[in-house]
């Protein structure tokens, strides 16, 4: 229903911030709620973030709590995630993901699209 493109993963040092973005196209960006999650190898992929239709509401996991941000620009058809203070446990492979609900969203569940994957590399 829509394609999502991430993009803005790489390698930064523990401490330092990146901001990824995703573009979606070939669906109504502004009626979906979008999040992010991510995915270490041999790990199962974990909610990280999400954020509502209109941009007035946003839910974080735990660990990220306090220093990542999402956010989103619908006249741009982007979803944001900036990532402050990373750790190396913030390390994995990063997705974005258009859904109906923030609260299934954060469980995993009613996912209607995933983007590829950008990598994200954190060295201590």
């Amino acid at each position: 229903q829509v394609q999502l493109v991430e993009s803005g993963g790489g390698l930064v040092q523990a401490g330092g911030s990146l901001r990824l973005a995703c573009v979606a196209s070939g669906g109504d960006f502004s009626t979906y709620v979008m999040g992010w999650f991510r995915q270490r190898p041999g790990n199962e992929r974990e909610f990280v973030a999400a954020i509502s239709w209109n941009g007035g509401h946003a839910y974080y996991a735990d660990p990220v709590k306090g220093r990542f941000t999402c956010s989103r620009d619908n006249a741009k058809n982007t979803v944001y995630l900036e990532m402050n203070n990373l750790k190396p446990d913030d390390a994995a492979d990063y997705y974005c993901a258009a859904g109906r609900a923030i609260a299934t969203m954060s469980m995993g569940s009613s996912v209607e699209s995933w983007g590829q994957g950008t990598p994200v590399t954190v060295s201590s």
